[in-house]
């Protein structure tokens, strides 16, 4: 076998991609390939002869002929194409299988999931460490108490505890916490007044943390329950009525102390009517300007809150708190919360509870341009800790799947208990 390229004469090894050795249905080649003169080519050009060997040890390899770009084109046009592995063979059905025609099908969405590089290309949805708000618990205390029942969650003391929990978090990437405090029994009272004390728990580890961390992103609660000898959100009249606008007094107070601590974003969640626009001039009368409001627009009434009242030991005295978080059966009526909140002067917009209410996070992102946030709550977490101990569900794969749907559902942060476990998982760290 001979063909003519013009320039110099040498010899290479014998190569795989030449030989067809190992490649279904390819014969091999001849071991030599010689490429002599030809008398009807170019007199001004010199010309050069290609043998393929063995290599010393007698295994074929892969090597370089040594041609410039002029000459390996040369080579093709004449004729000499190098040889590559052939087309594999269509694997074969299972017997038993039907002979049938294949359906006419103009388009098969299954093209694009058909390998993992194309499912990630198309891939709507990422998650990231930077979606993630931590909702840590604190407490006076110097020791981290487990709490019961939400696994691998603690009241962590404010000194110690805390501080290296948002170390851990911040090495994953996770730079966002929210504060939520055990008070002490004795501090609590009718209208809650401890929430605004500048030195209470809340203000003073605001202060520990920023100078811990000065760029950490502090969201804090407002609402009086934590400190309300009612447990609940506002202050209660004689006759069990939650007072509106006396409570959106305290939660100015409440919100301005936090910021004056250094608290980023403060997060009302008490569902009392106008207290975003009441907060937000009080902030702005404080010269707060800065700090950022993200409202709990849609809250209901939820039964996947009880594990977190465990946690803070803030369960109502008496009734419940229908009378101003939302029915779980309304839908349209988190549109009228939307409204009220974006032009009482709301950044951010929240949705509590979070994977039982993704229709509700997707009307808001379909009606708002603001940043939506979800809450996936402590029943939410400890069902899937439950079920993951139990071995009914792998637990890794079912907390990154509620997490992916939360953000797909129209989430762009989401506070989760899962914040650091889920963050390890993203950057590949083993727990």
């Amino acid at each position: 076998m001979a063909s003519t390229i013009p320039n110099a004469s040498f010899t290479v090894k014998k190569s795989s991609f030449l030989d067809g050795n190992g490649y279904v249905g390819v014969s091999p080649l001849p071991t030599n390939l010689k490429f002599i003169y030809s008398s009807n080519s170019r007199p001004s050009l010199h010309l050069f002869a290609v043998r393929a060997t063995k290599s010393q040890n007698g295994s074929d390899s892969l090597h370089k002929l040594g041609l410039t770009d002029a000459q390996s084109e040369a080579a093709v046009v004449a004729g000499n194409v190098p040889h590559a592995p052939p087309v594999p063979p269509t694997p074969a059905a299972p017997i038993g299988t039907p002979v049938v025609p294949s359906l006419l099908l103009p388009r098969r969405p299954r093209r694009n999931r058909r390998s993992p590089v194309l499912r990630e290309a198309f891939q709507e949805t990422s998650l990231s460490p930077a979606n993630f708000v931590y909702p840590l618990f604190i407490h006076e205390g110097e020791e981290d108490t487990p709490i019961g029942a939400m696994p691998g969650c603690y009241r962590l003391g404010w000194r110690h505890g805390l501080v290296e929990e948002v170390a851990k978090a911040r090495d994953v990437g996770v730079n966002s916490v929210v504060l939520f405090p055990k008070v002490p029994d004795a501090l609590k009272s009718a209208t809650g007044d401890e929430a605004y004390n500048e030195n209470g728990l809340v203000p003073r580890t605001i202060r520990l943390l920023k100078d811990k961390y000065p760029d950490l992103v502090i969201y804090t609660d407002v609402a009086l329950d934590p400190y309300s000898s009612d447990g609940h959100d506002g202050i209660v009249r004689e006759d069990g009525v939650i007072m509106n606008d006396e409570t959106v007094h305290q939660l100015c107070k409440q919100a301005v102390a936090q910021a004056r601590a250094g608290a980023d974003v403060v997060s009302p969640s008490d569902m009392m009517d106008g207290r975003v626009g009441a907060i937000r001039a009080a902030l702005d009368a404080e010269g707060f300007q800065h700090v950022s409001i993200m409202s709990y627009t849609a809250k209901y009434a939820s039964s996947f809150y009880g594990p977190f009242r465990e946690a803070l030991e803030s369960n109502p005295r008496f009734g419940d708190k229908k009378t101003y978080q939302m029915n779980p059966a309304n839908y349209r009526e988190a549109l009228t919360e939307l409204r009220e909140d974006e032009s009482e002067g709301a950044d951010i917009l929240l949705v509590k509870p979070g994977l039982p209410y993704l229709d509700i996070i997707r009307l808001l992102r379909d009606n708002s341009p603001l940043p939506i946030a979800a809450y996936q709550v402590s029943g939410e977490y400890s069902m899937i800790k439950a079920a993951g101990a139990l071995k009914m569900i792998d637990e890794e794969k079912v907390m990154m799947e509620s997490l992916l749907c939360l953000r797909r559902a129209g989430a762009d942060i989401i506070l989760t208990y899962f914040a650091l476990q889920a963050a390890r998982s993203l950057s590949g760290e083993k727990r």
